[in-house]
């Protein structure tokens, strides 16, 4: 009843003068069970004492009236009856099968309990949790002092706790459920502190506080079933069983569960599709991993998934909540309570699904809670796990493009999920998920490397914006971690082929062509990747391709001398979307691209400094979109991608000069990337510069506005052919546009409008020079040659 993983406490080492035993039975056949128990000496055989046992309801008015005001010290012993569900294939889980006894295998009634006993004898044990000495239960509850009562629900509560991990070590680590969190909350003595100080400042009645409390606590804390968590999982699990097939990595959930014995672990997966969480949570039940919480928005609470869910350990927070200084207490204070208590935590920290495919800006609420909890001492450490989870193909992309062009997002409902699992009876591919290296948080949360303190009160603004930049820094490098496990999937190398040949057509001989040398790379740079091989002979990409037609992303035409490929038309968002699951991968040697030839139409001896000028400058533009590293590492990233194209890179630059031939071994090497990985961002902030230029700069600029102007104009941009791809017309990469504006400062209407309005222009007349230089690298690229001529 400590909370330690020793059997048996230190103080109980030495002979207890009596025993009370905690008896948790819902019915007299389990009653009676405990009973015999105890009197054939089940105590003395598990602890080896012969003190005489004094049985007890784990009840908190029973244990408050006869143990709490004891003077002696007895050893104390919780105690139940556990019921198993029948062996299936050497698991012991329950299926829809065991409902038709109209009974919960894990609780059968008296009836079912009785024809147990003579029928099965193997379904249940008398289960005995970890005891502890009555004075070591005072101890661990000093906020108990003079309150009997609370002390009676403490040990009642930690009686539970040591029953459940004693039901783990026999049922195994994947259930792991709480009881009594709302109670066991607001008895605690410092959240009780906290509300009183929020009463006193906002002027509100302590007992209205308190009710609000209770309220948010009861709205957020997930009463996790075992029945319900079996059945849920076994009922979901057709919803991506049948449509992909799950590809997941066994070394890193091997490293993970050896971390886990000693830490909670938060998994922060990318988000794509509204079963990732049942993807994952699928390959963590197969491997004995105990149930996240996982972290939902209000959204997903809808009847019946939200019921079912929170009964599965789902957590459904309020998307925004304001100022509201008791809910974000009572978050935080469950968020500090889960983690102490070592259960594991999942979110999807972009804060919604990728509508681009690659990953969003991370949102830092939830990273804030967990760093509080580590401020305050309750808490040691906890490990962050950054997930990719990858699909071949996702059948709900094309609703997700038409949110991109200004199309309505379908709310959930009962209607939607019915259609929604509709549409994932086709076939999909593979779904790969990965894990990456586990992140300190303890230690990535650190200030100028000095451990995490406990604020003064107030704190300063100094320490408030370190504390904010470490957490920034923290995000930072779980989407990095992200994005560095993230494999290339077949259809992200097709797609993104076919979206760099403009409005082309190719054979299967053509685009096996130019995805050859993209292979070479990917191969030396020894790239994380799918089943990239079936790109390589004339059969496989067939079949890739074919299945994309299925998908209506690719069109074939089949009518001449042979078939011929293309991006379909109105599914260019689409083809992107998968494109950009792997397009980080292809940045900085898109950025180099682009450097050089910004470099060669320098003067000779101002070469080098012009391109790197220019790429530092374009790690600037797109620092909204992708995520890049410290200026140093970057250099060096960057001169890693440089020494691809031409091993003689430093001999030949000593004199500040790139080489006259630069462009032909560029484009010797097979291929460009420019025009396939930054044509669409850079497209779209040319719409965002042109559309601020035009605009008044003495005027206020309302974003939303600006973004369905943007989409408008973007499509006559689109048909007058100053835009490339319709990929560029997307809502999300117009708002990543209006970030990186607005961080410019061309945004806020300036008390100088002339300086504004020309600061505009010229940065609308940058990005149309970016995107002739994108152009020229297009017709540098072997398959574009046809084109060009």
């Amino acid at each position: 009843m400590l909370d330690h993983d020793s059997r048996l406490p230190e103080a109980a080492l030495t002979a207890p003068q009596s025993v009370v035993a905690l008896v948790d039975a819902a019915s007299q056949v389990e009653r009676a069970l405990v009973g015999h128990w105890l009197a054939e000496g089940g105590i003395t055989q598990e602890f080896g004492t012969a003190a005489p046992v004094t049985q007890l309801d784990l009840d908190p008015e029973a244990v408050t009236a006869r143990l709490v005001g004891r003077s002696d010290d007895p050893l104390v012993v919780p105690v139940r009856v556990l019921w198993l569900p029948p062996e299936r294939d050497g698991v012991r889980r329950t299926t829809f099968s065991d409902l038709l006894t109209l009974t919960n295998p894990r609780k059968p009634n008296r009836l079912m309990q009785r024809r147990l006993l003579s029928k099965a004898p193997d379904r249940h044990l008398v289960l005995t949790g970890q005891p502890a000495r009555l004075s070591e239960l005072r101890a661990n509850n000093p906020g108990s002092a003079g309150a009997p009562d609370a002390f009676g629900r403490a040990i009642v509560r930690a009686g539970i706790v040591a029953l459940e991990r004693a039901e783990r070590a026999v049922i195994g680590d994947r259930y792991k459920v709480p009881r009594l969190v709302v109670e066991e909350i607001l008895d605690s003595p410092e959240f009780l502190r906290r509300l009183d100080a929020i009463a006193e400042e906002t002027g509100v009645p302590a007992r209205e506080v308190y009710r609000r409390a209770e309220k948010g606590l009861r709205e957020l804390v997930a009463a996790q079933s075992r029945l319900v968590s079996d059945l849920f999982t076994q009922a979901m699990r057709p919803v991506h069983a049948s449509t992909w097939k799950v590809d997941a990595d066994e070394s890193g959930l091997d490293r993970l569960r050896s971390l886990n014995r000693r830490y909670p672990l938060v998994f922060l997966p990318s988000h794509r599709s509204y079963v990732d969480a049942f993807v994952l949570g699928d390959i963590l039940a197969r491997n004995d991993f105990p149930p996240n919480h996982v972290v939902g928005g209000a959204n997903l609470k809808f009847w019946p998934i939200g019921p079912i869910a929170r009964r599965t350990g789902t957590v459904f927070i309020r998307r925004s909540f304001g100022d509201d200084e008791v809910y974000k207490a009572v978050v935080e204070e469950y968020f500090a309570y889960l983690l102490t208590k070592r259960f594991n935590l999942e979110w999807y920290f972009e804060g919604g699904r990728t509508r681009t495919g690659k990953l969003r800006p991370p949102r830092y609420g939830l990273l804030n809670y967990l760093a509080a909890a580590l401020r305050s001492k309750r808490i040691d450490d906890v490990m962050l796990v950054p997930v990719s989870i990858t699909y071949e193909r996702l059948n709900e992309i094309g609703a997700i493009a038409l949110e991109q062009t200004g199309g309505r997002k379908q709310p959930e409902g009962l209607t939607w999920l019915a259609r929604y699992v509709r549409n994932q009876q086709h076939s999909a591919g593979r779904v790969y998920v990965r894990f990456g290296t586990p992140l300190s948080a303890r230690d990535r949360l650190a200030v100028n490397g000095d451990p995490l303190t406990v604020h003064p009160n107030p704190p300063s603004e100094r320490t408030l914006e370190l504390e904010h930049l470490a957490v920034q820094r923290l995000a930072f490098e779980v989407a990095v971690g992200i994005n560095d496990v993230t494999p290339i999937t077949v259809n992200a190398l097709t797609t993104l082929v076919l979206l760099g040949v403009h409005e082309r057509a190719l054979t299967r001989g053509e685009l096996r062509t130019a995805i050859a040398p993209v292979l070479g790379y990917i191969q030396r740079r020894n790239l994380p990747s799918g089943e990239l091989d079936a790109l390589r002979d004339d059969h496989g990409l067939a079949v890739v391709l074919e299945q994309l037609a299925v998908a209506t992303v690719v069109t074939v035409y089949r009518g001449g001398l042979e078939p011929v490929y293309a991006i379909n038309a109105g599914a260019h968002l689409e083809a992107a979307f998968y494109r950009n699951s792997a397009v980080h991968w292809f940045v900085n040697r898109a950025i180099l691209e682009l450097s050089i030839l910004t470099a060669v139409e320098a003067p000779e001896g101002d070469q080098l400094q012009v391109g790197w000028e220019a790429a530092f400058r374009l790690r600037d533009l797109l620092k909204f979109e992708f995520f890049f590293p410290e200026r140093a590492e970057f250099t060096s990233q960057l001169t890693a991608e440089m020494l691809l194209v031409d091993h003689d890179w430093h001999q030949r630059t000593a004199a500040g000069t790139v080489g006259s031939d630069i462009l032909a071994r560029l484009a010797e090497s097979g291929f460009m990337m420019a025009h396939r990985v930054l044509r669409s961002f850079f497209d779209a902030q040319l719409v965002v510069a042109e559309r601020l230029a035009a605009r008044d700069p003495v005027a206020e600029v309302d974003k939303k506005a600006l973004i369905d102007e943007c989409l408008q104009v973007g499509k006559q941009m689109l048909l007058q052919q100053r835009l490339h791809s319709p990929e560029s017309v997307s809502s999300e990469l117009f708002g990543s546009a209006i970030k990186l504006a607005d961080n410019h400062g061309l945004l806020t209407p300036s008390d100088e409008p002339a300086d504004l309005a020309a600061r505009r222009s010229r940065f609308a007349a940058e990005l149309r020079a970016i995107g002739q230089r994108i152009s020229r690298a297009a017709t540098l690229d072997p398959s574009n040659r046809l084109e060009a001529l």
